[in-house]
């Protein structure tokens, strides 16, 4: 068995990933464990390791610094880093000393099972990755960079340093995006064979958003141009990829660059819902399936937002006020017919069904009860029964996230965690107190809660850290210990992750 050493100084990373993965099943053993990179490094000269996986942050010795020690002495040893961090530099650094994976906190389990099955193949072939980069490493990096310009959280100058680093070519005066969605089994196979077939073409670009979903961003010189490529490159995918037969392809607007990707891709976004009427065959095309954007700009001034506070609040009632709001104002202007009203419609019910999947993905999965809103809205002969669709869609979300069905066990450690936040706990010694195996304790918190427990401990202990600055003149480090952080530090770390401030900041915007 190959062995594997875990660097991490949050106690509750290591033993999760310990007790969540089936180690042996990847001809894998854990033979240690540190909490910093020095402390690692002198285990290190005992303990035997094939692949070392570890944290960026972390106090004493960071990651990289680990990394560098290290690779002077063992250059052959596979590496993986986790980090809290979606941070270039760091990522750029960790694929110049030959990692084998950058993984984001909170830790995709599959992505991570993926990445070991992986290094384990190359330890079996004694394969080494070739000078610079690996294919997999140039993709991830491609990946990370892509994402943050099609959603805008990257600023311009670092957008142009990041693609002549990366050769990245993003040229022409519109750009239109379009978003592969496949089956689980099948995403991964799907999504390379894509990225293979664009990487030909010199005015297209591929990569995989958070979701894992791929993104093509088409670029042209005009809009017409843009549109007529899209169709085409789509088509083109769809004739020579048998891996993509069954994908659900949905194409946002052509967009002017330098911004307009942000809104292409939403509405590829939002198009994807409506596979719950069509045909895996067919293209979900935004401009046919809903408004033009003249006319959503001309009759749509809808306030989101508020929908989505409502929702957060569980407030059927008020949903439901606010959906009678919006028909009444959508039908006293002029040139209103009838099918913007059934465009209203349908446009709350995808709006409606987002939220619900961004909150409780679990219960928003469930398409068929969607599907049959759908054809409610499509069939309304009049506009009592249009609005009435919507309606019951609006009391079906709040049904759902007012529904409490997780199990008495993770019930009783959700008690635990809000009445005694401020004491040290882990999956162990809470395994240990409700006799319940840590590992299938740590599965179904995350299954029931979508958080994993150092997630949701942290999240839970940072909002009402968030209130003591609020509410109290203590001092961060008072606050720190109060709920439950013993390390000044450390406590600022999980905030600034978390917020996207320092606590100082924070109380500064009160």
């Amino acid at each position: 068995m190959y062995k594997v050493f875990l660097v991490d100084d949050e106690p509750f990373i290591s033993e999760g990933l310990c007790d969540a993965i089936d180690w042996s099943s990847y001809g894998l053993e854990i033979t240690g464990r540190a909490e910093n990179g020095l402390q690692a490094l002198e285990r290190l000269k005992e303990v035997p390791a094939d692949i070392l996986i570890t944290d960026i942050s972390m106090p004493v010795m960071n990651g990289l610094e680990l990394i560098r020690a290290v690779r002077e002495t063992r250059p052959d040893m596979k590496i993986i880093i986790l980090s809290g961090y979606n941070d270039f530099h760091y990522l750029k650094e960790g694929m110049a000393r030959g990692i084998e994976n950058y993984l984001l906190k909170p830790i995709n389990i599959e992505e991570l099972t993926e990445t070991l099955r992986n290094t384990v193949e190359r330890l079996n072939t004694a394969v080494e990755p070739a000078f610079g980069y690996t294919e997999d490493e140039i993709g991830l990096l491609k990946d990370n960079i892509l994402y943050r310009w099609m959603t805008g959280t990257i600023a311009p100058a670092e957008l142009e340093e990041r693609t002549r680093f990366l050769n990245i070519r993003l040229e022409g005066a519109y750009v239109q995006a379009a978003l592969l969605r496949t089956d689980k089994e099948q995403c991964e196979s799907a999504n390379r064979a894509i990225k293979r077939f664009v990487r030909r073409m010199s005015d297209a670009v591929a990569f995989a958003d958070m979701s894992n979903d791929l993104v093509v961003a088409v670029m042209a010189e005009s809009s017409e141009a843009c549109k007529r490529k899209a169709i085409e490159l789509l088509t083109s995918l769809r004739q020579e990829l048998p891996e993509i037969a069954f994908s659900r392809i949905s194409l946002g607007t052509s967009e002017r660059m330098d911004g307009g990707e942000q809104l292409s891709y939403e509405r590829a976004r939002r198009a994807q819902e409506y596979f719950l009427l069509l045909d895996r065959s067919e293209i979900a095309e935004y401009e046919t399936l809903l408004l033009k954007p003249e006319e959503e700009s001309a009759q749509l001034q809808v306030d989101w937002a508020e929908f989505g506070k409502l929702i957060l609040a569980k407030d059927a009632e008020g949903l439901c006020a606010r959906i009678d709001e919006e028909f009444d104002r959508a039908q006293t202007r002029e040139r209103t017919t009838p099918e913007l009203l059934r465009g209203l419609a349908i446009e709350m019910t995808i709006r409606l069904k987002m939220e619900l999947d961004a909150i409780k993905p679990s219960e928003s999965s469930a398409g068929g009860v969607f599907k049959a809103v759908f054809g409610k809205v499509a069939g309304a002969t009049d506009r009592e029964k249009l609005v009435a669709a919507v309606k019951e869609t609006a009391v079906m979300i709040t049904d759902a996230l007012t529904r409490d069905d997780k199990s008495p066990v993770v019930k009783q450690i959700l008690n635990h965690i809000h009445e005694c936040y401020q004491e040290d706990m882990s999956l162990k010694s809470l395994g240990f107190q409700y006799k319940i195996h840590p590992g299938y304790l740590g599965k179904l918190f995350h299954k029931e809660t979508n958080d994993t427990f150092t997630e949701y401990i942290n999240k839970f202990r940072i909002e009402k850290a968030k209130e003591l600055l609020k509410e109290t003149p203590l001092k961060v480090h008072e606050i720190a210990k109060q709920v439950g952080y013993w390390e000044t530090g450390y406590f600022h770390k999980q905030f600034k992750k978390y917020v996207g401030i320092s606590p100082n900041d924070y109380r500064g915007l009160l």
